[in-house]
C-alpha cells in the first residue's frame, strides 16, 4: 500500500506540472494578443476618423437654427426645410392656422402620383370632363364640357395654370366624386403627421373650414418630393398652351433663378398670397413656404429671401454615396466569408457653414461576425461628431441573408476561432480543479493507509 500511495502522490504532482505549464505560455500569448488587439484598435481608430465637415441642424421639426435668422418675413407665417433629412432651418408663425388656397393641390397631386405609381390610373387615360368639373370656377386650364382629356394635360393644367377645372376632372376620375377624393386626402394628410390641416375641396377654392398651417404645409411638400420626385417636370414648366390658351406659370421665380424647378403658388383673399419656392444647388433642396404676403411681388421675393438665406448658412454632407457600402466583416460559419454593410438611412449630414472643420464621422463596425445573418440586421454604427459631440447615429445593417454554412465548415471554424478564447481565464479554472484533484487524491490515499494500517 506505500507503493500505491506514491503511485498516487506521482499523478497528483504530474497533473500539477502539466497545469503550471499549460498556465505560464498561455499567459503569454494572452498578453500578446491583447497587445495586437489594442494595436488594432488604435489603427481602427485612426482610420475611422474620415474628414473635418460640418455640425447637424437637428433632423425633423426639431433644431431649428436659432442662432441664425434672414431676419423677418413679411408674411402672415413661413418656413425653410431642407428635404431629405426634414431639417427645419427657419420658421416663422409656422403654426398659425391659415386657408391654404391653392396649396391645397400639392394634396391632389400627392394622391393623384400615388394612383398612377399603383397603377389604378395612368398617364394616358382620357379622363372624361364632367359638367361639374366644367363649372368650376377660378383659376382655369379651360377644359371643354364631355371632352376626354390626357390625364397627362390635367396634372399640366394644375401644376402651371392652378386649374380648379381640372383638379375636379382628376379628382372624379381618381376616387369616383370629389367628395371620396377629399376623404382621402384628409386620410393622406393624416398620414402624414398634418395635425393642423383639413381640407373640403380638392383645389383649394374657399370653403368654411378648410385650414392649414405653414408647418403642415413644409411636410406636405417634404413629402411629396420625396415620394414623387418626377413630379418636378411639371412644376418647373414656365408656360403651357391648351386648348389654344396659353397661360405662364404663376410662379414667377422659375424665370429669376435657374435653380427653382417648383413648386406652388396659392391665393384666395381670406388668407393673402402664398408661394412654396423649391431649388436644388450642390447636392441640397431647401423648400421655402411663404404664407399670407400681401401681394405676388413679396412673396416672391421673401421667398427667394429664405431660399438664398439657407444656401449661404448651410451645407450638406455626404460622406458616402448613395448605396455604398462602408465597411465589411468577416463571417464566421456561414455559406459567405464576407459579409459588406450599408447604412440604414440616408448618411447625409447638414451643418452650418461655420462650423465645417469640426465636423468628423466615425465607422463603428465589428471585424468579424458569425451567421445566420439576416437582410436589414444590424451591424455597428456611424456616428457624426461636431466638436467631438456625437449629434447624430446611423445604424449599419446587412443587406442579404447569410445562412449557417455546412456541418464541416462550421466544425473546422469552431477550432479556429479557439484563438479568440481568454485563455488566462480558462487556464485558472483549470488550475482550480487540478489543486482539488490533488487534494482529493492525497486525501484518498491517506484514508487508504490507515485503513490498512488499523487491520
Amino acid at each position: 500500500m506505500r507503493r500505491n500511495f506514491f503511485f498516487r502522490l506521482f499523478l497528483a504532482l504530474s497533473l500539477a506540472f502539466v497545469v503550471v505549464c499549460t498556465v505560464a505560455p498561455t499567459e503569454g500569448i494572452a498578453g500578446k494578443t491583447k497587445k495586437r488587439s489594442a494595436e488594432d484598435a488604435k489603427a481602427g481608430a485612426q482610420q475611422s476618423m474620415i474628414a473635418p465637415g460640418k455640425v447637424e441642424a437637428a433632423k425633423g421639426k426639431a433644431g431649428t437654427a436659432a442662432e441664425l435668422s434672414p431676419g423677418r418675413i413679411n408674411a402672415r407665417s413661413a418656413m425653410l426645410v431642407e428635404v431629405s433629412t426634414g431639417t427645419v432651418l427657419f420658421e416663422q408663425d409656422a403654426d398659425e392656422p391659415i386657408e391654404p388656397a391653392s396649396f391645397t393641390k400639392i394634396a391632389s397631386l400627392y394622391l393623384i402620383f400615388e394612383g398612377m405609381k399603383q397603377d389604378r390610373i395612368h398617364l394616358n387615360d382620357q379622363v372624361p370632363v364632367s359638367e361639374t368639373a366644367w363649372r368650376t370656377g377660378g383659376s382655369k386650364m379651360f377644359v371643354g364640357l364631355g371632352s376626354h382629356v390626357p390625364l397627362e394635360e390635367l396634372i399640366k393644367g394644375i401644376a402651371v395654370d392652378s386649374g380648379n377645372d381640372a383638379c375636379v376632372a382628376a379628382a372624379e376620375h381618381l376616387s369616383g366624386s370629389v367628395d371620396t377624393f377629399v376623404d382621402a386626402m384628409n386620410q393622406k394628410a393624416k398620414e402624414l403627421g398634418m395635425a393642423h390641416t383639413r381640407f373640403l375641396t380638392p383645389n383649394g377654392l374657399p370653403a368654411d373650414g378648410q385650414i392649414t398651417t405653414a408647418r403642415d404645409m413644409a411636410t406636405l411638400d417634404m413629402s411629396y418630393l420625396r415620394a414623387f420626385p418626377e413630379a418636378l417636370s411639371f412644376h418647373s414648366m414656365k408656360e403651357y398652351t391648351f386648348n389654344n390658351i396659353h397661360q405662364y406659370n404663376r410662379n414667377h421665380l422659375l424665370l429669376k433663378d435657374s435653380t427653382i424647378d417648383g413648386l406652388k403658388t396659392g391665393y384666395i383673399a381670406a388668407s393673402g398670397y402664398h408661394l412654396s419656392a423649391t431649388s436644388k444647388r450642390d447636392g441640397m433642396r431647401l423648400i421655402a413656404v411663404v404664407m399670407g404676403a400681401q401681394n405676388p411681388a413679396i412673396r416672391e421675393r421673401e421667398a427667394l429671401k429664405l431660399l438664398n438665406y439657407g444656401f449661404r448658412q448651410f451645407i450638406m454632407v455626404q460622406p458616402f454615396q448613395e448605396g455604398q457600402a462602408v465597411a465589411k466583416a468577416r463571417v464566421w460559419k456561414g455559406q459567405k466569408d464576407e459579409i459588406q454593410v450599408y447604412p440604414a438611412e440616408n448618411p447625409s449630414f447638414l451643418i452650418q457653414q461655420n462650423q465645417k472643420h469640426l465636423l468628423k464621422w466615425q465607422i463603428n463596425s465589428p471585424p468579424e461576425v458569425t451567421a445566420p445573418i439576416k437582410a436589414g440586421q444590424k451591424i455597428g454604427e456611424i456616428v457624426f461628431l461636431v466638436s467631438d459631440q456625437a449629434k447624430r447615429t446611423v445604424p449599419l445593417v446587412s443587406k442579404e441573408d447569410i445562412p449557417l454554412g455546412g456541418w464541416f465548415k462550421r466544425s473546422w471554424q469552431t477550432v479556429m476561432s479557439l484563438h479568440f478564447i481568454d485563455w488566462r481565464w480558462l487556464s485558472s479554472i483549470l488550475g482550480v480543479v487540478a489543486l482539488v484533484g490533488i487534494v482529493l487524491i492525497l486525501l484518498s490515499g491517506r484514508r487508504s493507509q490507515k485503513r490498512f494500517t488499523h487491520r
